[in-house]
């Protein structure tokens, strides 16, 4: 079992760095001025030159899909709420959603529930770059596992699954899902 945990630790830590799914800018790639959370598609990242098919020429970086999708899956958040939920520094949160804000991806508006702190949420804009990066991930992943059989694309689906639900149960932070009923419907 040592060695079977010492090649899945070594697996973990390479799907963490896999750019298929969390594109980085990489020195010497320019971003757009206007989008601080904004890199280029380049070919090294989708083997496609830069926006090719359905993908945008402007990418959004881990931290900016990570926070939108979690701004998405659970409506308006505090700062200090999404720290909590994502497990990181207030300092790097507010660092990160301060480049969303002047990007114009997410907004700040009066808490709902009356409470003083104020709450971030998607822009219209947001959402659309969001859906546009899923998009890109999803043809991204597509191409990935092209030569896998459809019941080796379930099997991991559902493997990865239940590794992180047993993380977040762990943990005690679950991310926000659709039901179980849609998330199983077959695609």
């Amino acid at each position: 079992m040592d060695r079977r945990l010492e090649r899945l630790e070594r697996e973990l830590m390479l799907v963490a760095r896999c750019s298929v799914l969390t594109p980085r800018e990489r020195k010497g790639q320019a971003t757009d001025a206007q989008d601080p959370t904004a890199r280029p598609t380049t070919q090294r990242d989708t083997g496609t030159p830069s926006g090719a098919d359905s993908c945008t020429p402007i990418r959004l970086d881990r931290s900016g899909y990570l926070l939108l999708s979690r701004l998405d899956a659970e409506g308006a958040m505090t700062i200090g709420q999404l720290a909590d939920a994502l497990q990181l520094d207030v300092s790097t949160v507010n660092r990160q959603t301060g480049a969303l804000l002047r990007a114009g991806l997410v907004e700040r508006i009066p808490d709902p529930e009356g409470g003083l702190a104020r709450k971030l949420r998607v822009t219209p804009r947001g959402a659309d770059r969001m859906a546009a990066e899923r998009t890109c991930r999803q043809t991204d992943l597509s191409r990935l596992l092209e030569s896998w059989t459809p019941e080796d694309v379930a099997r991991f689906e559902d493997v990865l699954t239940r590794f992180n639900r047993e993380v977040e149960r762990q943990e005690g932070r679950a991310w926000p899902r659709e039901t179980d009923e849609a998330a199983s419907a077959p695609e």
